[in-house]
């Protein structure tokens, strides 16, 4: 329509491009004519409101005298006409004086003789331009009135905007292109409607957004859906990243390894140990229980009190009489009898019987074989040969080990280091790597790039670009990938400028858009019909387990404006460069109504691979591609899964 091409006209008068060689955005004479007339009428009104307001602030036109181009003649013309105005007012004249100037001299004279305080200019916004057809009648706001503002007779506008030639619009100032902002080095001035923002060159780093106060906020990717935790994950939004946390929480009992499983804990090998002495602990599934030593003790012995040992039974001192009024002898494990004369002591029935020829001989080898047993496994006892502890027990003895060691199956004596790391459940205990030492392990993480957790056991990121040792210099970008950092710079090519906003929106941080603007006549720049180049950047895990796509990108797009008698373009998305290994595919879905494409890793990767994977956003029109959004994604893979 014919309000288009007025308004890329104006916009690129607002950009002080040359009105005459203009892009054209349409074949058609009268949309050429439009731009060119648009655009003309922005530079105007940009030089005469500069010639209006030097009048106004110097009292003179002096400055404007030597200039030749168009724009300085017209400043030059409505100065002096300003001057005109200011004359008249100043000797009591009617502003309705009747010289034969111009309309737009006219207009500006009147103006400028009703409105002598510059402050409005500079306080409140442009004066007014033109005065209201009856100068004794006062202006009003509203529809067909003063826009914005009215001060006695005349229009005025607000504090950055300025007065249409109309004298009742107003136009918004762009104070980036008149370098009227208060920019510092390494930020961009943003024009806004009225004012104007300054914005961080730098990026935040990955994981963060710029926010119109220009401060770093962290992005929560559990919040927007950007993360891609499996349906068995809760997502943890941390600083400048996320965690996917398993939903099956372990109970008490169990600790849960790097893959949500959930690993008994052992209780008894804990440094104090759960039961109180005397008892031995077993670990149970999510438990344990805690039973009294099982010793069993020989005839002639019992347990002590604490339950710990056996010891020696003084059957003399029982009120039972052993001897039968004979002598009492208490030996360890045992008594005899010392019998009185005419008597001898049966070691078999344990009592003084008569004398008989062959019992003398028995008692004495009974009893030297009981003696030389008893000595031998006492002194065996004493010289503890268990490597670590030794429980002695009735005739013989029994060895445990500390915690992190276990009882070889060779001898039943030795202590061997048991190997945590080795074990089943090793290649969980430690999300890196695992050291063995002797009864104990330790986990590490790379040398660089991460940090061990609280826990000990777990490695996590350390992000570069939020903590400032980077080494990016001013004109490049910090994005942190894990274990390391990229500084990146990412230039736009001819023909296309960088822009903080397209149609293509990348569900990513730190996205760099370059949006097309063709040089003037250049028609193949025209007609090509990609409209937007983006660059961004991700970082990838090397996963230890891949069992489902992996959604890494989202790409959601507003359509382009379309004739509303053609039909609605169709969305096509493609891959054109950088799938390593077919690594990765693009589908198509509805969400809330707007079409998004996602971007899969469908294979795994084994890092460290770099690679930049080219996409394109495809408008289709009855078959033909009208409009075409290009989205290079940077892909880093880390060499560790975790």
């Amino acid at each position: 329509s014919l309000d288009d091409c007025c308004k890329d006209g104006k916009e690129k008068g607002l950009e002080f491009q040359d009105c005459t060689r203009l892009p054209l955005i349409s074949e058609s004479t009268t949309c050429r004519i439009a731009q060119e007339q648009c655009c003309a009428a922005v530079l105007e009104d940009n030089s005469c409101t500069n010639g209006i307001n030097m009048a106004k602030d110097q009292g003179t036109c002096d400055t404007l005298l030597s200039g030749s181009t168009c724009e300085t003649k017209t400043a030059k013309v409505c100065c002096e006409c300003c001057l005109l105005g200011r004359a008249a007012e100043e000797r009591g004249l009617s502003c309705e004086f009747s010289l034969s100037v111009s309309y737009q001299c006219g207009l500006v004279s009147r103006a400028c003789c009703v409105d002598k305080t510059p402050e409005n200019s500079t306080q409140e916004g442009s004066s007014s331009d033109a005065a209201q057809s009856n100068p004794s009648e006062k202006c009003k706001v509203g529809p067909g009135n003063c826009a914005q503002r009215c001060e006695g007779v005349a229009c005025v506008c607000f504090r950055g905007y300025k007065l249409k030639p109309d004298g009742k619009n107003c136009d918004d100032i762009n104070e980036c292109l008149l370098g009227s902002h208060h920019c510092q080095p390494g930020e961009r001035c943003i024009n806004t409607l009225g004012s104007f923002r300054c914005q961080r060159v730098v990026s935040c780093g990955t994981g963060y957004e710029l926010t119109d106060s220009n401060s770093c906020k962290d992005i929560d990717e559990c919040e927007t859906g950007t993360h891609n935790c499996p349906q068995d994950f809760a997502c943890q939004n941390i600083p400048g990243s996320f965690r996917c946390r398993p939903k099956v929480q372990c109970r008490a009992g169990f600790i849960q390894d790097a893959l949500g499983s959930c690993i008994d804990i052992n209780e008894c090998l804990s440094a104090s140990g759960p039961c109180p002495p005397g008892q031995v602990c077993f670990n149970t599934v999510g438990s344990y229980t805690c039973q009294r030593n099982s010793l069993s003790c020989g005839r002639g012995y019992h347990l002590n009190e604490e339950g710990t040992r056996c010891v020696d039974i003084d059957e003399c001192a029982l009120p039972d009489n052993a001897c039968a009024g004979h002598g009492c002898v208490n030996v360890l494990g045992s008594y005899r009898c010392e019998c009185k004369s005419g008597f001898t002591f049966n070691s078999i029935s344990r009592v003084c019987e008569g004398e008989s020829p062959c019992s003398s001989q028995h008692s004495f080898s009974f009893s030297l074989y009981f003696k030389t047993h008893y000595v031998s496994s006492t002194r065996r006892s004493l010289s503890n040969p268990c490597s670590q502890e030794c429980a002695n027990v009735y005739g013989s003895y029994q060895c445990y080990c500390r915690r992190g060691y276990q009882l070889s199956d060779v001898d039943g004596i030795t202590c061997e280091d048991i190997d945590e790391c080795a074990l089943p459940t090793g290649g969980h205990i430690c999300s890196y790597r695992c050291h063995n030492t002797p009864g104990s392990f330790h986990c590490t993480c790379p040398a660089k790039g991460y940090t061990l957790a609280l826990n000990g056991r777990s490695c996590q990121d350390v992000d570069e670009c939020v903590t400032g040792t980077h080494t990016c210099s001013e004109t490049e970008s910090c994005f942190n990938v894990q274990g390391g950092l990229r500084c990146l710079s990412f230039e736009c090519p001819p023909n296309y400028r960088r822009s903080g906003e397209t149609r293509a929106r990348v569900d990513r941080s730190d996205t760099i858009r370059c949006i097309k603007s063709c040089q003037p006549n250049d028609i193949s720049c025209v007609l090509d019909p990609v409209h937007s180049i983006s660059h961004t950047v991700i970082s990838l895990p090397t996963f230890r387990e891949f069992t489902k796509p992996e959604e890494i990108v989202f790409l959601r797009s507003v359509p382009p404006s379309h004739h509303p008698h053609m039909d609605s373009p169709e969305i096509i998305y493609d891959i054109l460069e950088g799938n390593v290994q077919n690594s990765f595919d693009i589908i198509k879905r509805s969400e809330h109504g707007m079409v998004v494409g996602v971007v899969r890793q469908v294979k795994p990767l084994v890092g460290p691979v770099s690679s930049v994977l080219k996409l394109a956003m495809n408008y289709v029109t009855n078959g033909v591609v009208s409009h075409r959004n290009i989205i290079n994604v940077h892909i880093y893979v880390s060499e560790f899964w975790f």
